[in-house]
């Protein structure tokens, strides 16, 4: 981690800690550190979605930091942090999608497009509630899995920072990565088939 990184890290991990501890001073000063990343994760998310997609990644960041301010909760470093937004623009999205295919009813869900060398999907894509729904299923047979897909997937995470967040070596996430990857593989293309996941 370059030396500038380092300091950013100390002065967010210590922003992080005084908001979870109630002080509501450091709420700009974390959305400061954090709104450019923030942004970016909900522009790579949208763009998977394809064009005419509703939420901007404004507005995505936005609901997704109001769902971070609601739980407040100990957050230990960057990575933590990022791990729990991961959380919080899953369900952002997966709300807006329910939303958007209650509209619609009939219509068909949009599917959001998986980048090369993620997750393998048939056709290369696939809805946002299937994969949801694939990832509840997956976390019942391995929590920790299901926990690197959505901190790589939706955060766009590297190894390494997952691997400090759950406490682990990188070679473990990526054991896990490699696992989830095929599991969800199986489960979409059951899904896709008309079977269950």
């Amino acid at each position: 981690m370059p030396m500038e990184d380092v300091g950013l890290d100390k002065d967010l991990t210590a922003a992080l800690r005084a908001f979870s501890e109630g002080d509501r001073n450091a709420v700009d000063e974390v959305l400061r550190a954090v709104y450019g990343r923030l942004r970016e994760m909900a522009a790579d998310q949208l763009q998977r979605e394809g064009p005419g997609h509703t939420l901007q990644p404004t507005a995505l960041v936005n609901e997704a930091y109001v769902k971070l301010a609601e739980q407040r909760g100990e957050w230990r470093s960057r990575s933590h942090f990022f791990a729990i937004a991961a959380q919080a623009m899953r369900r952002v999205l997966v709300d807006h999608a329910r939303a958007r295919d209650a509209k619609k009813r009939g219509d068909g869900v949009r599917p959001i497009a998986l980048p090369e060398g993620d997750l393998p999907a048939p056709r290369g894509e696939v809805d946002i509630l299937a994969l949801d729904e694939a990832l509840i299923a997956l976390a019942r047979v391995d929590a920790e899995s299901a926990r690197v897909v959505e901190m790589r997937f939706f955060a766009g995470m590297e190894m390494e920072a997952i691997a400090e967040y759950l406490g682990v070596s990188e070679r473990t996430v990526r054991r896990h990565w490699v696992y989830a990857k095929a599991w969800l593989a199986r489960a979409l293309l059951s899904t896709e088939a008309g079977g269950v996941g």
